[in-house]
């Protein structure tokens, strides 16, 4: 059960990181793809605790052939320490707890933080989905990390990200561009012009990120596919913009699905997951197409889905979800930190949903998918997407509109957000999915 998390010990402040390193890489031909143009980089990345803790999230659970048990473990074992492990602060800084940690976990942390950079920093650039990079080589070869689509990409192929975090003594600008110059090309650039599963890959990125431990600052670097054309002409708005594309965007069907495995596994829905999974594999029996419930939650201006294991306290007996919406204490209580021995499976930084447009045109398709018995899967899907909240360029109020920005959340650009104090929504019914029938309110 993901969802609900504590955020007692939290840093408060929103964290800017400028990019302290940049290497273009050629590539012949450039551009790959002709009508590809790459965003201009991003010289500052701005965030907040609760998009970094999402980004760590959604960056451990994006292997799209992890069974649930292991994504549940990834992201249990990371999520915690990052209310302890970094410093208050407007400057990055590891807090004095980290000198407490052995080698391997001040790696582990690390090397967390790291893919959680680079999943803001690639949103930051108006990419989308997102899919894991394993699928390029094997296990025993180097590859790059992720897999993104959407933005300038859209229409034209799919780019590469590779993530290093290091939180090492002698970490310093130096070290760490090396690191994102040598990590290109030993894991990026090997891979582009290769068609993978989503896409034909048409650029590159290599996104390193470090922090001294004792010591305030961090540094970020970036090597890139050189591009040989004049940039930024086509694709979307500036990703710095609050913009909603609703019904339009043409999505490869392929990493719609990976993406959002990912995104119901970390809302507490495995039935979802398990109708993904079928419809890729179409392997065995479906799963028991028992219509599952979500509660819907007005929160800064917007509708999310919540799913009901966020609500530990329910007791399955009663009609909890009609005494929920009855009753605004009991809305309270629920979204409170459950009592010891009650945690369940969730992280440690607010409640995890959906833009209610975003899951319902995904759950709707995934219907469509499943009436059909699998046999026919869509190349691609209408799915709309969103301007980034919560991160985003340096000096840009981190994304957010400026009428709620007194709300603690993050909102992707694919509809996945993490709300920071839940307890301010509103619930206003209760909608259901129908693997074989679809939405409807109840």
């Amino acid at each position: 059960m993901s969802g609900l998390v504590s955020t007692v010990g939290l840093w408060g402040a929103d964290k800017a990181v400028a990019l302290t390193g940049y290497t273009p890489h050629q590539h012949v031909p450039s551009p790959i793809e002709p009508h590809f143009a790459a965003p201009e980089r991003i010289s500052s990345l701005t965030f907040g605790p609760v998009a970094l803790a999402a980004a760590v999230a959604r960056a451990a659970t994006t292997r799209d052939d992890a069974p649930v048990a292991v994504l549940d473990a990834l992201q249990r074992s990371t999520l915690p320490m990052l209310e302890t492990m970094i410093a208050d602060g407007t400057t990055f800084g590891l807090s004095t707890h980290f000198q407490y940690l052995a080698d391997t976990e001040r790696t582990f942390l690390a090397a967390r933080v790291g893919a959680g950079i680079t999943d803001l920093y690639m949103n930051a650039l108006g990419y989308t989905w997102r899919a894991n990079a394993a699928c390029l080589s094997s296990t025993l070869d180097p590859h790059a990390d992720f897999i993104y689509e959407g933005g300038n990409a859209s229409g034209h192929g799919v780019v590469l990200a590779e993530a290093h975090g290091s939180f090492a003594a002698n970490a310093s600008a130096q070290s760490v561009h090396l690191q994102s110059k040598n990590k290109y090309l030993r894991q990026v650039k090997p891979y582009l012009a290769v068609t993978s599963p989503y896409g034909r890959v048409i650029h590159g990125y290599s996104i390193a990120f470090g922090s001294k431990p004792n010591a305030l600052g961090a540094f970020l670097s970036l090597s890139e596919t050189k591009i040989n054309k004049p940039r930024g002409k086509k694709g979307t708005p500036p990703p710095s913009q609050a913009t909603e594309i609703r019904g339009g965007g043409s999505t490869p069907t392929s990493i719609a699905l990976a993406a959002h495995r990912s995104n119901f596994f970390l809302l507490g829905g495995d039935e979802v997951v398990d109708w993904i999974d079928w419809v890729r594999t179409v392997d065995g029996a479906p799963p028991e197409p028992t219509p599952i419930e979500f509660l819907r939650l007005q929160y800064a201006g917007r509708q999310y889905l919540v799913h009901p294991s966020s609500l530990w306290w329910r007791d399955p007996p009663r009609e909890w979800l009609e005494d929920l919406l009855d009753y605004q204490h009991h809305w309270r209580h629920a979204l409170r930190w459950p009592p010891r021995g009650r945690v369940g499976r969730r992280p440690h930084l607010g409640l995890f949903a959906m833009e209610e447009t975003a899951a319902t045109e995904f759950l709707k398709s995934l219907t469509g998918i499943i009436q059909d018995g699998g046999r026919s899967i869509p190349a691609t899907l209408q799915l709309p997407s969103f301007g980034s909240i919560g991160f985003g360029l340096g000096g840009e109020s981190v994304g957010r509109f400026r009428d709620d920005a007194d709300y603690q959340y993050a909102l992707f650009r694919d509809g996945f957000a993490l709300l920071g104090d839940p307890n301010r929504g509103r619930p206003r019914g209760i909608t259901m999915w129908s693997p074989k029938e679809g939405m409807f309110l109840q």
